[in-house]
């Protein structure tokens, strides 16, 4: 067996990057995102919630310590412990209350990423929580941090392992996204562009199919305007109390909305209300503080927290995919009226004000019936990303403590 080695997390980091201090000032030049804390938490962090951006002239001069590259490691030194990204491009400034890594000889950069996510690790974060409003650790304290590390070769191939199934996961990803793309071009071109296949099966509007004026603007002849409940119906979820909150996994997943955007929920609950809600894999949730934004779920099956809904179809046959392509731009558009509030709020009064097209329910039930085939497969593949991630969770604390031996 390889011999472990004690250090200071000081002793294998060849640059800190901390950029404390006064937040940079954003450009709508958009020439950099900034990663801020709410990025961070899976693998790479994730680019799509990025809401500021600085300038050219801002990114080259203004960050006195630099930037992070490449496999440098990403850790909030406030708000949430014990969270972790690894840069996988060149891309991006970080904000105040994070702090970039970059690991010297001693360490292969893959495992130290690994090793900050083990729970042992991540306890002994929280333990230099130093408190206040917000729970915070100070960089000096982070880098005396004691970690013990195996010889190089046994860090890659431990990393090896780890990240060739992060890789799978990460590849079933990219497929999803295109799998959703493909149901979202499919939604425009028949509830949209109105080029849905008539009797003949051409396309209906560029076939010359009548189209009448609505309140929407011109609609095909034998579609209404109306509310949304027509085909689907919305369920609030239920307040649980947050002193039952537990991390140790007992219970079910606590569906909250901060959850939606990386599907792994922090909480879980024992507590079952007359109204609880469960969520499963591929039903259409959205929060209801700050940003409205339906999603599929795709992660485990778990009950909605309050301030958070459901959109589901009235039918069976009705696919997830329709309700919330239908779904998704009523709620654009109460968020861009809400804009500029302190935190904006959608309740039951804003959705039922939506006004929707509303197709034959035999045009909805055609376009399912393809949509329903994607995401199906969407959901075969996001359940094998949840069996990876427990297989991944349960590898990482035997292989970073030397349980099991690689070869």
């Amino acid at each position: 067996m390889t011999e472990w080695k004690t250090y200071k997390l000081e002793d294998i980091i060849d640059k800190v990057i901390d950029n404390r201090g006064k937040s940079a000032p954003t450009s709508d030049e958009k020439y950099s995102p900034i990663i801020e804390i709410n990025s961070i938490g899976d693998r790479n962090p994730n680019y799509d919630v990025v809401r500021k951006w600085v300038s050219k002239d801002t990114y080259d001069t203004w960050f006195r310590s630099g930037h992070p590259m490449i496999g440098d490691i990403l850790i909030p030194t406030v708000g949430t412990i014990g969270i972790v990204s690894m840069m996988r491009e060149n891309k991006g400034c970080i904000a105040q209350n994070i702090v970039a890594l970059r690991t010297n000889e001693k360490a292969h950069n893959l495992y130290l990423y690994y090793l900050l996510k083990s729970e042992y690790v991540k306890q002994e974060l929280l333990n230099l929580n130093i408190g206040g409003v917000q729970p915070s650790i100070k960089v000096p304290h982070l880098l005396n941090l004691e970690i013990s590390l195996p010889g190089l070769e046994e860090q890659r191939r431990i990393a090896g392992i780890l990240g060739a199934i992060d890789d799978k996961i990460e590849n079933n990803r990219r497929i999803n996204t295109n799998l959703e793309l493909q149901a979202q071009a499919l939604y425009k071109q028949w509830f949209v562009d109105f080029d849905f296949p008539n009797e003949e099966g051409k396309p209906y509007k560029s076939s010359g199919g009548k189209m009448v004026d609505s309140e929407l603007g011109p609609i095909p002849e034998e579609w209404r305007v109306g509310d949304i409940y027509k085909y689907v119906n919305v369920v609030y979820g239920a307040p649980y109390k947050s002193v039952l909150f537990n991390e140790r996994k007992d219970g079910n997943p606590l569906i909250r909305i901060r959850d939606l955007k990386t599907f792994s929920p922090q909480y879980y609950t024992q507590e079952i209300l007359p109204n609880t809600e469960f969520i499963n894999t591929g039903d259409v949730v959205a929060g209801m503080d700050a940003e409205f934004v339906p999603c599929l779920w795709m992660g485990e099956k778990g009950v909605l927290n309050q301030r958070c809904c459901k959109f589901v179809g009235k039918q069976d046959s009705i696919s997830n995919y329709y309700v919330m392509f239908l779904v998704k731009p009523e709620l654009e558009f109460v968020q861009s009226y809400k804009t500029g509030t302190t935190v904006s709020h959608l309740g039951k009064a804003d959705i039922d004000k939506f006004v929707v097209v509303q197709p034959p329910f035999a045009v909805i039930e055609k376009f399912s019936k393809i949509a329903d085939a994607l995401l199906n497969n969407k959901i075969k593949l996001a359940k094998e990303n949840i069996t990876l991630a427990t297989l991944r969770d349960t590898l990482l604390p035997k292989l970073m403590n030397g349980e099991i031996i690689t070869k």
